[in-house]
């Protein structure tokens, strides 16, 4: 395993959408381990290949507690439903010191395959229905910060 460079704004890599996974084979489990170590590196709760600059539809997230993992692979990942919403900070390991409120379902399921290719179904609230936006907006060449509120100042 490998801690890879986290492609940051400006990069126009991080505007393209990502292919789909084909191929489940040890090339892909080697992107998918990297990507852990780089994100727990850098202290993130979620990262897409295409942010180390692999345009594939891959994602790995742990939205858990410092005593408590909760790392999940989704690959190939599209949510099926949404419900309800929520307004929270969000920020991004490739917009290191930017964060700003988003408005997102409080409620999210999604379908996505695992390293092997086998079909799952997940279904989130919160911080992690949040994370799995985040994360496939990214699969879509889509950032944060077009999603943020613009607020009148009073």
């Amino acid at each position: 395993m490998a801690i890879r460079n986290i492609v940051k704004v400006g990069d126009p890599i991080l505007n393209k959408k990502s292919r789909k996974v084909e191929k489940f084979d040890e090339r892909l489990w080697l992107l998918l381990d990297d990507m852990k170590e780089t994100m727990y590196s850098a202290g993130g709760v979620g990262l897409a290949a295409v942010q180390v600059g692999v345009l594939r539809r891959a994602v790995v997230l742990d939205c858990g507690t410092p005593d408590m993992s909760d790392y999940l692979e989704l690959i190939n990942p599209e949510i099926i439903s949404k419900e309800g919403e929520q307004r929270e900070m969000e920020g991004c390991l490739s917009l290191p010191g930017e964060s700003g409120t988003t408005v997102r379902p409080a409620v999210v399921k999604i379908k996505c395959q695992d390293r092997n290719g086998k079909w799952c179904v997940y279904k989130a609230q919160g911080l992690k229905a949040r994370c799995f936006c985040h994360e496939i907006d990214h699969l879509d060449g889509v950032l944060f910060t077009s999603k943020v509120i613009k607020e009148d100042i009073q």
